[in-house]
């Protein structure tokens, strides 16, 4: 007899106790369980309870208004947070900035790793990820404020070789969504895009003697669902929440229902729609130039990465490379917006851990990030501005494990306007911003650590090519119709290194035709010397 309860979602919102370690599923808004939420935050706002919760999750949860986690950001409802993103919950951001709550930013993929290592006992996850940034036990801790105090990151060593302890968490309560529940409580993944981190979320509560609550869209008999297919057992259910309203129970933020998100079998007609030529464009074509035969398997970022994947469709090439996304989604069509981390026809779908594990082991051979800040050590930040903090996400974990790390974007931020198309770049309006600066904010790529490691990086704008070179990070590309001086040297806050054997970027990057990269053999560099 199964000792699963069907309850409604405010009977949820009334189990979690105040104090509780809570464990929340979630990759922006795929695998949120939105109505228990929202009774959650109801409840508080009308009994001033639940209180004090420590939240813990890998991904950003939210959809940068109210939604997801945003429904939390009360003071007195959480105490702690725990989390690898929060630029979707903005509403968390002024409780951190005037220290209201504890707040640690940790890498997506450790927290993810965290919850499957807390399942099996086990006191830390132990990994290299996160030497020589913030999350360092040396600079931060992956501490974001003052009211923050404890370490729950540590330094140790293993032959020799410095490692990252991170402090595993004890879940009292697991808020999950899937598709389908048996009367056992068994859950199906059937209509999810991903399957995250949620068994392991399941387990961990389970095993710490919490209570597992999850949202579905509808109930089934017994024996209805193939037991290969279910990503939850029932052995981990305490309760079902069936969702009352399918507005709060979307695939995504961004879309209600899409089956193309898990499905393979669909054969996809190419937009035959051409992405203009602007400044994002010449550095997507830029970054997709460092694409070879060695090459195979690579991660997008958001941003301008996302816009090499349409460059590799009009030059022809997107077949010669498998993309993954790092919440769990291998090949197809990386989704945009909120609908980001799903993918239009993917090959395969695993859970983020394991996603994680084969990224830490070196498993993509290269990687295209965004790039919103550089220093004269080659260090990037792309967590925190000021009040404004974004987090790592699954950043930290990529840019350290990848073969070959690409930063993509523009060389100054804020109004920047460009000509081009003639082969050339024209700045017609520079930018308010500078990107490259003295010193960032915040360290979430350490340039020191990547050269220790002898990583290939190089840094990618519209004007300038940077590589990171064992003497430091050097300026070794302009773009035609670029003053060295103007142009680039004085829109810096340090003066490069600049290569003896400067070169131009090819001319093609800036016509607007293909460039025919297909038949091109290259080992990533189609330049012009000066």
């Amino acid at each position: 007899m199964s000792s699963v309860k069907i309850i409604s979602s405010q009977d949820a919102a009334n189990l979690i106790t105040d104090n509780a370690v809570v464990g929340l599923g979630g990759f922006i808004g795929v695998g949120v369980a939105e109505e228990i939420y929202i009774e959650v935050e109801k409840r508080f706002l009308e009994n001033h309870s639940p209180k004090n919760l420590t939240l813990v999750y890998a991904a950003g949860n939210g959809d940068g208004v109210d939604r997801g986690m945003n429904h939390y950001a009360h003071e007195g409802l959480v105490k702690r947070i725990i989390g690898g993103h929060m630029g979707l919950a903005p509403k968390f951001q002024p409780l951190v900035v005037n220290n209201k709550i504890e707040a640690y930013n940790l890498p997506q993929g450790v927290i993810s790793q965290m919850f499957r290592d807390g399942a099996a006992g086990k006191p830390r996850t132990i990994t290299h990820v996160g030497l020589g940034t913030f999350v360092d036990p040396d600079i931060d801790g992956g501490k974001l404020n003052e009211t923050t105090s404890e370490q729950i990151v540590e330094k140790v060593h293993f032959d020799g070789s410095p490692y990252l302890a991170y402090k595993t968490q004890k879940l009292d309560f697991a808020l999950l969504k899937g598709s389908v529940a048996d009367e056992n409580g068994n859950i199906s993944f059937e209509k999810e895009p991903l399957t995250l981190e949620i068994l392991s979320i399941a387990m961990n509560a389970r095993n710490s003697g919490g209570k597992v609550i999850v949202q579905v869209e509808k109930m089934v008999k017994n024996g209805s669902i193939d037991p290969k297919l279910v990503a939850i057992p029932g052995i981990l259910v305490d309760y079902v929440v069936i969702a009352e309203n399918l507005a709060n129970h979307m695939q995504t933020f961004g879309t209600q229902h899409n089956e193309d998100f898990y499905r393979s079998d669909v054969v996809h007609k190419q937009s035959t729609k051409k992405y203009p030529l602007n400044e994002r464009k010449v550095i997507a074509r830029r970054a997709a130039m460092l694409l070879n035969e060695d090459i195979k398997v690579i991660n997008y970022g958001i941003g301008v990465p996302e816009i090499i994947a349409n460059v590799l469709q009009e030059e022809g090439m997107n077949d010669l490379f498998t993309p993954t996304l790092e919440p769990g989604a291998i090949g197809g069509t990386a989704a945009g917006g909120l609908d980001f981390g799903c993918s239009i026809g993917p090959e395969a779908i695993i859970d983020q851990p394991y996603m994680f594990d084969y990224y830490d082991g070196g498993g993509i051979d290269a990687a295209f990030l965004g790039l919103a800040q550089c220093d004269t050590k080659g260090n990037i930040n792309v967590s925190k501005f000021g009040p404004k903090i974004a987090g790592c996400g699954g950043f930290i974990n990529i840019t350290q494990n990848a073969g070959t790390i690409a930063f993509c974007g523009t060389f100054t931020a804020g109004s920047l306007k460009v000509a081009t198309g003639s082969g050339k770049l024209e700045i017609l309006q520079e930018g308010k911003a500078k990107k490259f600066i003295e010193e960032v904010e915040q360290i979430t790529f350490s340039g020191e650590v990547a050269r220790e490691n002898r990583k290939k990086v190089i840094y990618i704008t519209e004007r300038a090519v940077f590589e990171l070179l064992p003497e430091g990070l050097t300026l070794t590309e302009i773009a035609p119709g670029i003053h060295l001086e103007k142009d680039v040297l004085s829109q810096m806050g340090f003066r490069p290194l600049i290569a003896k054997s400067l070169k131009l970027m090819d001319s093609k990057i800036f016509t607007d035709e293909p460039m025919g990269l297909k038949d091109i053999t290259t080992s990533g560099f189609h330049n012009l010397a000066i």
